[in-house]
């Protein structure tokens, strides 16, 4: 992602900025843009340990405190030039707005008299003519705590965004777990709303040039992608870009906003105390009104990310089969798109595990050399029965199945076919992931991986996952999870139980 935005008239030397919501889903995305653009950054979290993990946490400065507690302010706002304000208070329950306006009072006194020279704040797109007493609680207080940092005494941009189509995002979970579950819909009257989504690379884009923003301006901007669209469009744009068939939807006016959210809480993980404020902003059409923020920070030079393009980069860290083993490998900057380990457990699709782990009285030598070893005529440690019948229905489906085989007997490289998998990654005496290239209703991957206990002692872990592809995919998971125990299980104890065989007794 382009960092290079700028604004004539602003100053040249990198500033102090201070993120308020930084374990949240905009937050953990802009910290390592700013810090690529050359700012330094200071972090106000209420649990700093949420921010350990992250690739960049040894760059950055943690300040602990409370926004609804005022008294724990002044130290994270201390040689601050610019804030950016990300906490919202949805999700917490029914009073969420008091929260809200509670913890933004706060933070706009103590920005005035810290000297605070700019706030940003990322708020939601309002509807036109539609009075504000008038608007679902989610948007009502969006629009009021932007007014409330407006009228701080300190310059506040204020971006506006409707849905922002990223992994992660609440709005873009919703729609990606419908889409995915359901090929066949009688859905609320609001599908039919007209949206203005907006990539989450073209928002951390304006969130990083409005500090920069002359000192002296002190408004709000609506910020959206370069289409309009209905839900159920996206729906259906979404369900191409996935390779799904065209979703069936019958909108019916008895659907209230609800019962609306008690169906999205049956469909998506998404939580309801999250869902319904999110379903009831639905009802109203969000489409911005100017594009004034392109007159201090100009659209990049191939345009605004359209949503085809966002939701493929939404998509691409599983569909591309990058499952990290840790969460510390992740590249910054310019993965706006990727997960972070701040998102919420719910975000990031379906992708389902079968996770495995054996304590084996052997070297992890020994161990890893059986591991190395899978496949081929040494078989999958497990039921070969169970292996050969779904090598055989493979073949019938026109798939590779198992006659493949491998290589070489004993050792094995990235791009190697085993049998109907694929290696794709492989750090000797360490790790070995494999990709399945059967034919399923989804993707598929299995990962083995031995660490030493000792000098004579090791431990097996073994994973297996499933990006379900459809309804399709959710059922064939469902369909074979009866067998893991005995396909996966079995082979977990049959490795431990080749490597202890191997090992020579001791004195031997």
């Amino acid at each position: 992602m382009d960092t290079s935005a700028h604004v004539p008239g602003t100053a040249a030397e990198p500033s102090r900025v201070l993120v308020v919501g930084a374990t949240g889903y905009i937050g953990g995305r802009l910290v390592p843009v700013l810090l690529g653009a050359g700012y330094r950054v200071r972090c106000l979290v209420r649990e700093p340990r949420r921010l350990r993990d992250q690739p960049w946490a040894d760059r950055i400065e943690t300040v602990k405190a409370d926004v609804t507690d005022p008294g724990t302010l002044p130290p994270a706002f201390e040689g601050v030039d610019v804030v950016y304000y990300l906490v919202h208070a949805l999700g917490t329950g029914t009073d969420f707005e008091e929260k809200d306006r509670r913890a933004a009072l706060a933070v706009a006194r103590t920005a005035k008299e810290a000297g605070v020279r700019r706030i940003v704040y990322l708020g939601g797109l309002a509807p036109r003519q539609v009075p504000e007493r008038d608007l679902s609680p989610h948007l009502r207080s969006r629009a009021e705590v932007g007014r409330i940092l407006l009228n701080s005494g300190v310059p506040t941009a204020h971006l506006r965004a409707a849905v922002v189509i990223g992994s992660g995002s609440a709005s873009f979970e919703i729609l990606r777990y419908l889409t995915e579950r359901l090929p066949v819909m009688i859905t609320p009257r609001w599908v039919n709303t007209r949206i203005q989504p907006i990539a989450v690379r073209d928002v951390l884009r304006c969130l990083l040039a409005a500090a920069r923003l002359p000192d002296e301006l002190n408004r709000g901007f609506d910020i959206g992608g370069p289409e309009v669209l209905t839900y159920r469009q996206m729906m259906n744009r979404y369900a191409a870009v996935e390779h799904l068939p065209r979703r069936l939807i019958f909108p019916v006016p008895v659907l209230t906003p609800a019962l609306s959210s008690l169906w999205v809480g049956l469909v998506t993980p998404v939580p309801g105390s999250i869902a319904r404020p999110l379903v009831e902003s639905l009802r109203h059409e969000v489409v911005c009104r100017e594009h004034d923020f392109a007159r201090y920070a100009p659209d990049p030079p191939e345009g605004l990310l359209g949503f085809d393009e966002a939701v493929r980069l939404a998509l691409k860290r599983v569909r591309d089969a990058d499952v990290a083993t840790r969460w510390s490998s992740a590249s910054l900057p310019g993965t706006p798109s990727d997960p972070l380990p701040s998102d919420p457990q719910w975000s990031g699709g379906s992708l389902y595990e079968d996770r495995r782990e054996v304590a084996v009285a052997a070297p992890a030598e020994e161990l890893w050399r059986v591991v190395e070893g899978i496949g081929g005529d040494n078989g999958w440690y497990s039921f070969p029965l169970a292996w050969s019948v779904r090598g055989l229905l493979d073949r019938l489906a026109g798939g590779v199945g198992l006659r493949r085989g491998r290589r070489d007997p004993h050792s094995l490289r990235i791009g190697d076919s085993l049998d109907f998998w694929r290696v794709e990654e492989i750090e000797r005496g360490r790790l070995l992931r494999l990709r399945a290239e059967m034919r399923l209703p989804g993707r598929a991957w299995l990962e083995l991986t031995v660490a030493p206990d000792g000098p004579s002692r090791a431990v097996y872990r073994q994973r297996a996952l499933f990006r379900p592809h459809g309804l399709a995919g959710h059922a064939y998971w469902w369909s074979v999870a009866p067998f893991h125990a005995v396909v996966f299980g079995g082979m977990a104890r049959n490795i431990a139980g080749r490597a202890v065989a191997g090992t020579p007794a001791p004195g031997a």
